[in-house]
Parts: structure tokens; C-alpha cells; sequence
């Protein structure tokens, strides 16, 4: 009976991680040590502590990275170019056989028709040099008033047409938004990202400031909006003037040519008289050049913007 109940004992004690004759025993998953505490009376067998004490110091397991994203297929690039190339053929093909002859027959070439018997040619020259001057003021698009001038004045006169009368409508809200410049400067605390362009064409020398004016004209910052934010970033006028002109250029032209290929394809629709195919090559190619020209220029004026504003956020810090 004796053996019996040590039996059970041990089997208890074992399961509850004590072992017989006072010795404990703590059991923890990481590395431990051992570590044996006895008191003064030496006994060995009655008073031995074992503390199994856990090992913060090792080291943690190592992890292996996570694998780096493949480069997309050399083959998924073209299969996508290819088809985006024959989305826009399509595309192409339905404007140019469906609808673009509905415009030109029901509204480009009553236009012209109404133009030619209302007003004369001087008259026309007055209408298009006020509005592209005063339209911009009054946050009103002057892009059909370019396309006007492309159709009735040609390349050279519709070319100085258009920039003498954007001078005027750049200079007419840098000089009325002084009476504003602090409200201004309040709303574009509103947008700290866009102020900061803005304001980089404010430092520097001339030059300086001729070239921020220019690529602030090329970007698709809004034309209309910069005309009256221009005077609250401290920008001269002569150079506000100059960069405005001069990055106008690449959608003046482009303009131009729209209002000119406008009247070439009215007129063959309206069978007046047709194009000899180095008439069609050169409207066409010079129509595609302008487009060109202006996404380059585009293109090119954001990325110097990001760089100008990292230079001046960069100076800030300093």
C-alpha cells in the first residue's frame, strides 16, 4: 500500500513540474541556466533550489527577407502599347470620318458663314484683340478667339494678333490684383504645395524670374489663376511679362494651326475649293508638330517645377 501511494505521489509531483525533497523546479521556453541556492545547514538533499533562469540575452532568430517584386514582363509592355495604339486608331478613325464632318458641317461652317456676312475684317481684328485681352479678367476661356484668328488672319498676322492682345490680358489682373494681395496670400496659405511654386518665381535675378514665369505658363498650372496669384508672389513685371509671352508661345501656335486646319477642312467639306496634298501635308504636319511641341513643353515645365520646389523647400530647411 506504501509503494502504491509513493507511486501516485510522484506521478503528481511530476505533472505539476515539483520534485520530491523541497527541490522546485521552473520551467520557462526559452535557453535557460541553472542556478543551485543552498542554505547554512549544508544539507544538500533537503534545502537544494534549482532555478532554471531564462536567457534574455540570446540572440533573436533570424528572419529572412521578403523577396523583392518581380519587374513587370518585357512582353506586358507591348501587349499594352499595342492595344492602347489601336484604341486610339479607332478612336481617330471615328472622329475623322463621323465626327468631325458633323461639327464642320453644323456648327464650324455656319459660324464662318455668319462671321463673313456680320462682321468686316477690321471689325473681326477688334473683336478678337478685346476678347483674348479682356476674357482671361473675367475667368473666361479665349482658345476659340486664337482659333478666330487662325481662320480669318492666317499664320503672321494671327501669330501678332493673338501675343499683342495676350500682353494686355496678363498685365490687366497683375496690376487689379494689388488691390487683393493680402486675401491672395491668405488663400494660398490654403495650398502650402502649389504656393511654393508659385512663390519660387518671386526669388532671384531676372533671369531667374523670367524662367519660373515661363515653365509656370507651360505647366497645366491654370492660366486664369496665375494671372492674379502672379502679384503675390513678388514678381516683377518686366519679367512676369517676358516668361508669360514666351511660355504662351506653344499653345498660341498650336491655336493657330487648329483655327487654320479648321478652315482648311470647312472649306474642302463645304466643296468650295479643294487642298493639293502639299497644302494637306503641311496644315497637318504643322498641326501635329504644334501638339507635339506643347506636350514636350508640358512635360518638361512639371518636372523643372518639382525640381524648383525641392530646391526651395530644401532652402527653407536650411
Amino acid at each position: 500500500m506504501q509503494s502504491f501511494w509513493r507511486l501516485f505521489m510522484t506521478s503528481v509531483e511530476e505533472d505539476n513540474n515539483v520534485i520530491d525533497h523541497g527541490h522546485i523546479r521552473e520551467i520557462h521556453p526559452i535557453t535557460h541556466n541553472n542556478y543551485n541556492v543552498n542554505d547554512d545547514s549544508g544539507d544538500d538533499d533537503d534545502d537544494d533550489i534549482n532555478l532554471r533562469m531564462p536567457l534574455h540575452d540570446s540572440e533573436p532568430e533570424a528572419t529572412l527577407p521578403s523577396p523583392s517584386p518581380s519587374p513587370p514582363s518585357p512582353l506586358l509592355y507591348w501587349v499594352k502599347l499595342g492595344v492602347s495604339i489601336i484604341c486610339l486608331s479607332i478612336l481617330g478613325f471615328v472622329v475623322i470620318n463621323w465626327v468631325g464632318p458633323f461639327f464642320i458641317q453644323k456648327v464650324f461652317i455656319p459660324v464662318i458663314i455668319w462671321q463673313r456676312d456680320t462682321f468686316t475684317t477690321s471689325e473681326l481684328a477688334i473683336y478678337v484683340f478685346a476678347s483674348i485681352a479682356l476674357f482671361p479678367t473675367i475667368f473666361l476661356p479665349s482658345s476659340p478667339s486664337m482659333w478666330v484668328a487662325g481662320m480669318t488672319f492666317g499664320y503672321f498676322f494671327g501669330f501678332f494678333l493673338v501675343m499683342s492682345a495676350a500682353s494686355v490680358g496678363v498685365s490687366l489682373p497683375f496690376f487689379t490684383s494689388k488691390m487683393f494681395h493680402h486675401k491672395i496670400e491668405e488663400w494660398l496659405d490654403q495650398y502650402p504645395k502649389e504656393a511654393s511654386v508659385l512663390r519660387s518665381a518671386g526669388g532671384g535675378n531676372w533671369f531667374h524670374q523670367f524662367r519660373a514665369v515661363a515653365l509656370i505658363r507651360v505647366s497645366p498650372f491654370p492660366y486664369m489663376i496665375y494671372n492674379y496669384c502672379a502679384t503675390a508672389t513678388n514678381v516683377q513685371y518686366g519679367p512676369y511679362l517676358c516668361g508669360s509671352l514666351a511660355g504662351m508661345l506653344p499653345e498660341v501656335i498650336a491655336s493657330i494651326y487648329t483655327g487654320i486646319l479648321i478652315r482648311a477642312l470647312a472649306n474642302v467639306s463645304h466643296k468650295t475649293h479643294g487642298l493639293s496634298a502639299p497644302q494637306i501635308a503641311f496644315n497637318v504636319v504643322g498641326f501635329c508638330i504644334a501638339v507635339a511641341t506643347t506636350i514636350f513643353f508640358t512635360i518638361y515645365a512639371k518636372r523643372r517645377l518639382n525640381e524648383l520646389r525641392q530646391e526651395e523647400e530644401l532652402q527653407s530647411l536650411i
